[in-house]
């Protein structure tokens, strides 16, 4: 069972997934003209706002995205819900702030049995189901020391993503090498998984990590169309995340931070090589294809990504910790290139898509998510957030609205106040000029602690 907020009231209520799908087959049948896309979700591990082509980098090759900014929709102001790993993924599947579903930092928590997962959703609702790169939302194992956290008899954090609404996998706990050389995947000890105890072997485990994640996310693609089934595929690469590693080809493309840069364009290579796969097998045009990042980069001489001028990095509120590279290429709603200011995040994919599906409407707004549907902004009628972005990071608080943002970094005890619009860079401090505007976004904070108070574990 899980739970739905009822709007107005303060309360929660249970309602099980197969209700949902109930309800949305009802609606399906009031309109039958209102199509299921497929749907996939890409996201690169610590790439930076300014680590694309399309974003202004000097150097970084990265053709596939950048045709993506050239086709689809650009997000001007994408967020990542968090400026670490893990708490970013698990909105992205509850559609829900960190700090309601337990993981306020990476390798802390585990996805719960009582969250309601957007490959849950979408799997009552016909749709097949793949998760492929990284997880990092709990254990893969029981057996046997894999990763951060999984080991022989450690229950307390396993949480699959084959329980969590996935069908096919092919997933980590955690980082690897963004390139296996020979040997690497036996003494590494981070593992590939496909089910329970299924361990992937060695003799498989060769070369670009990419292309690896890539080949089974094709599979499970080709699999798909060929059923005449819509999917929905996670594919969560670990580039370019420590330890970083280009293979020689995308080594050689560079004369500077070869491994960087190499496993970034290694990267975007398999993003070119996934839509030539959708344009081959005909359904481009009725597949929703994201983009984005998990956070910030890591910023260091071992990972020099880029915030272009942004303030601050990965596990900052900052802009640089949380805003990063936002794509959506989906013709079949998209057809002229444009971008949008209107900050988004990604705990807006879960309502977003349950209204693109049909879960939509009242039923939509009035699920406890802190994400807000853009189906509005994808067809053009949204020109502003309705509500603010609220994140939370160990001692740190912001909201962010359409023009604003308060930080803190004393756990709320004082805030500063920027104009995003005028000084993305955050570099001047308004909160004595504008001491209304802090007391006003700090009340709207409040409220929002207080029900995500109410709504933790």
């Amino acid at each position: 069972m899980h739970h739905i907020f009822q709007r107005g009231t303060g309360r929660l209520c249970a309602v099980s997934v197969a209700a949902i799908a109930v309800l949305a087959s009802s609606m399906l049948q009031a309109d039958d003209t209102l199509r299921r896309p497929n749907i996939i979700l890409c996201m690169a591990d610590d790439l930076g706002w300014g680590d694309t082509g399309y974003n202004g980098h000097p150097v970084l090759q990265t053709p596939h995205l950048d045709q993506m900014a050239r086709e689809g929709l650009r997000f001007e102001r994408f967020y990542a819900a968090a400026p670490v790993c893990s708490p970013t993924r698990g909105s992205c599947l509850t559609g829900r702030h960190p700090s309601r579903y337990g993981i306020p930092f990476a390798n802390t928590g585990h996805m719960r049995d009582e969250e309601q997962t957007l490959a849950e959703v979408l799997r009552t609702l016909g749709y097949r189901t793949g998760h492929f790169g990284k997880w990092h939302l709990g254990t893969l194992t029981t057996k046997m020391k894999d990763a951060n956290r999984g080991k022989p008899g450690a229950t307390e954090h396993y949480a699959p993503p084959w329980e969590h609404g996935f069908e096919v996998c092919f997933s980590t706990e955690s980082k690897v090498p963004t390139f296996w050389k020979p040997g690497d995947y036996n003494s590494y000890g981070t593992h590939y998984w496909t089910g329970p105890e299924q361990l992937v072997p060695a003799d498989e485990i060769d070369g670009d990590d990419s292309a690896l994640v890539m080949d089974r996310a094709i599979d499970f693609i080709t699999q798909s169309a060929a059923q005449q089934r819509p999917f929905f595929s996670v594919i969560w690469f670990h580039a370019p995340h420590l330890p970083v590693v280009a293979g020689p080809a995308h080594r050689e493309l560079y004369t500077e931070h070869q491994d960087y840069y190499g496993c970034i364009t290694a990267m975007d290579e398999q993003i070119g090589r996934l839509r030539a796969t959708l344009a081959q097998l005909a359904i481009a045009d009725d597949t929703m294809l994201w983009f984005c990042s998990d956070n910030g980069p890591e910023g260091n001489a071992s990972d020099p990504g880029q915030t272009r001028g942004l303030r601050g990095r990965k596990r900052s509120l900052y802009e640089g910790g949380v805003r990063v590279p936002g794509l959506l290429v989906w013709p079949a709603a998209i057809s002229q290139s444009r971008s949008t200011a209107v900050p988004c995040c990604t705990s807006d994919y879960l309502p977003t898509i349950l209204e693109v599906v049909g879960v939509g409407g009242e039923a939509a707004t009035g699920v406890a998510l802190d994400g807000v549907s853009l189906l509005g902004l994808i067809d053009g009628r949204m020109t502003t957030r309705p509500t603010p972005i609220a994140f939370a990071s160990r001692n740190q608080q912001t909201l962010v609205d359409n023009r604003y943002k308060i930080y803190s970094d004393d756990d709320g005890a004082t805030f500063q106040l920027y104009d995003l619009n005028a000084d993305p860079a955050e570099a001047i401090d308004l909160s004595t000029q504008h001491p209304d505007i802090v007391r006003t976004m700090r009340e709207t904070l409040s409220t929002w602690q207080a029900a995500c108070q109410k709504d933790a574990p």
